[in-house]
């Protein structure tokens, strides 16, 4: 359906990619994809309160800590917002990985690393959602000091942020998790290309192919 390995590519990324025409992205297509987000965040609402009792029971022996964990992310316009996630690491009093660092998987705890395979841990960002800090599906938002410095190193890493970050996106369901240059690069450029290409058709994809990385528990 689309030129996925084109998307993986480590070639330069175009300057004509580099700036979001909103001749691609219809006033009709934005109405729709804004709807639909309120109307399954909303529906959604329920597995997340469910989800979250349960979880204040399984903390204290699996997971021991806060339920939330939130972080600062780079938004829409390189603007600030405070994302909302289901802990699924221990505690630490300040991040110290480097923007091109792996995850710190040593401090992934066991009922967590079950909450990444899954997606569960993403459920609280429905509420970023209804707030309209960020949309169910468009470019991951990245912890904000980290994405400071992808401004000033990575090819057109400032225009993945003219659209509404997403919970879900092109990105995460082809390249998979970022870290390192390379992949970072790799994941711009999926980025880009969905800019470039939004519309229904590649929102249901994109959505279809998040449903099968749920249910495949190929989450990170």
């Amino acid at each position: 359906m689309f030129d996925f390995e084109a998307v993986r590519s480590d070639q330069e990324v175009p300057v004509e990619f580099t700036t979001y025409s909103a001749l691609r992205s219809t006033e009709t297509f934005l109405i729709c994809k804004r709807g639909f987000d309120v109307a399954l965040a909303t529906c959604l609402l329920p597995i997340l309160l469910t989800t979250a009792a349960v979880l204040i029971v399984l903390n204290p022996l699996l997971n021991r800590g806060p339920l939330i964990f939130a972080q600062i992310r780079m938004g829409r316009d390189c603007k600030p917002f405070v994302a909302y996630k289901f802990r699924t690491m221990r505690a630490a009093r300040r991040v110290i990985r480097r923007p091109h660092d792996p995850p710190e998987a040593h401090r992934i705890t066991r009922l967590g690393r079950f909450l990444r395979q899954t997606r569960v841990d993403e459920i609280p960002q429905i509420i970023n959602v209804l707030k309209g800090d960020m949309s169910l599906i468009g470019p991951r938002p990245d912890y904000f000091h980290h994405a400071r410095h992808y401004l000033q190193t990575v090819p057109g890493y400032r225009t993945r942020h003219t659209v509404k970050p997403g919970i879900s996106g092109l990105a995460q369901t082809e390249v998979g998790y970022a870290h390192g240059a390379e992949t970072v690069a790799n994941k711009v450029r999926a980025d880009i290309h969905y800019i470039d290409n939004a519309g229904f058709r590649l929102e249901m994809w994109i959505f279809w192919r998040t449903v099968l990385v749920v249910f495949r528990f190929e989450g990170t």
